[in-house]
């Protein structure tokens, strides 16, 4: 009976201890969490233990990653010792945590791409043994971005005029570009490479036909990833080959005209006259500017704007005529001319119709008149005026 009796109380005993520990274990709680992380910087791998009373003896890492595909014990942590490397020393890993505090988090500096893996944080309790939670790391490669550029001679095929690369980034980068007006005359075509390391390419180019009008024209090339802080921006401008266009000779001041045409490269300018090169100092070429120093009638002439690259070139001819006057001297001698010959031309036809011969008597007259007198008397009723009148001739003499 007592022998009975004793292995049920220890029975009862067992599985009442085993009641405690089962309890103690559901209610304890090791969490962890998942880690993101852009490449070179720094990552947090948390790893706190909640809701126990048990002696904490150990906190241990292990880790799986693309370089270490095997279960590598690489970190602990002790009461007694403290924090050290297991399996070589790895000097970017830091504990951040609190032993006391039941925390093992730690920190990992200048993330690489070969760190990406599985962390699993290990809490030894006494006497329920370990508990543990797996950290996943996530490693984002931003992309090395560029831009090449084609530059083709104006044609009617459709050429690439450029390509944007986004280069190993993790995950794939997406690249498009903004065209603006030139949307419906251009295109995008767009593909990628992946590489052996989970790293992807992606090549976009734009293609078009090279005509005058798309260039000069700016576009863009927007790369984004989620391994970018914001989308990156690539500007670019469009540049097309075509020989000098058709020339134009304007006149900008006075003695000075340009020479004026589209061209890619620009055009270089040249001037002569009648074929010939300019040889008067008088006449000045500069670039596509003629600059004519003196205006002379000598420099009347054909004068040539020559505009040409690699690629062709135009011409336009100007024909400049210089009309030689004497200044004012010559204004005021045609003037006194003019008044010359109305002069005469009066006279002339004074003298046709008597009047000069009544001037010139009245004249002749006048010292022999009396002076009139203060009378007002009317004159003779009977006396008529005639053509001898000397009255008239002062009067009419005065109107003159």
């Amino acid at each position: 009976m007592r022998t009975g009796s004793f292995v049920r109380t220890t029975t009862c005993l067992a599985l009442l201890l085993l009641l405690i520990l089962t309890r103690q274990i559901k209610a304890l709680q090791v969490i962890g969490g998942n880690a993101t992380v852009v490449q070179g910087r720094v990552a947090v791998l948390p790893c706190t233990l909640f809701d126990t009373e048990e002696t904490l003896s150990q906190i241990s890492w292990q880790r799986r990653t693309r370089e270490k595909i095997r279960t590598d014990n690489f970190y602990t942590i002790q009461s007694s010792t403290g924090p050290r490397y297991v399996n070589g020393d790895d000097d970017r890993f830091k504990f951040i945590g609190s032993f006391r505090g039941w925390n093992g988090t730690l920190l990992l500096s200048d993330v690489q791409l070969k760190d990406e893996g599985t962390y699993t944080c290990i809490f030894t309790l006494f006497p329920s043994g370990s508990h543990k939670t797996e950290i996943p790391l996530t490693v984002h490669v931003p992309p090395l971005t560029s831009l090449e550029y084609n530059i083709p001679t104006v044609g009617n095929d459709e050429v690439s005029l450029a390509t944007c690369t986004a280069a190993g980034s993790r995950p794939p980068a997406e690249v498009r570009w903004i065209t603006g007006t030139l949307a419906e005359e251009l295109r995008t075509t767009t593909n990628s490479t992946q590489h052996n390391n989970g790293t992807t390419t992606t090549f976009s180019s734009l293609v078009g036909v090279p005509t005058t009008r798309i260039n000069k024209q700016s576009v863009q090339c927007v790369i984004t990833s989620a391994a970018l802080s914001k989308e990156e921006s690539l500007p670019f401008t469009i540049q097309v080959h075509f020989p000098p266009a058709e020339v134009d000779i304007v006149k900008t001041s006075h003695g000075l005209f340009e020479c004026k045409t589209e061209a890619n490269p620009p055009a270089n300018f040249s001037w002569k006259r009648s074929g010939q090169s300019l040889s008067q100092s008088s006449v000045r070429a500069d670039g596509a500017n003629l600059h004519f120093l003196k205006l002379t009638s000598d420099l009347s002439d054909f004068y040539e704007c020559q505009a040409s690259n690699q690629y062709g070139r135009k011409e336009q001819k100007l024909y400049f005529e210089v009309v030689v006057t004497q200044g004012s001297f010559t204004a005021v001698l045609v003037l006194f001319i003019l008044l010359l010959l109305l002069n005469v031309a009066a006279v002339g036809l004074l003298f046709k119709y008597g009047h000069l011969q009544r001037i010139m008597g009245g004249i002749r007259d006048s010292p022999q008149r009396q002076a009139p007198t203060t009378s007002h008397e009317p004159p003779p009723t009977d006396q008529e005026p005639t053509e001898q009148a000397p009255l008239e001739v002062p009067q009419e003499d005065s109107r003159m």
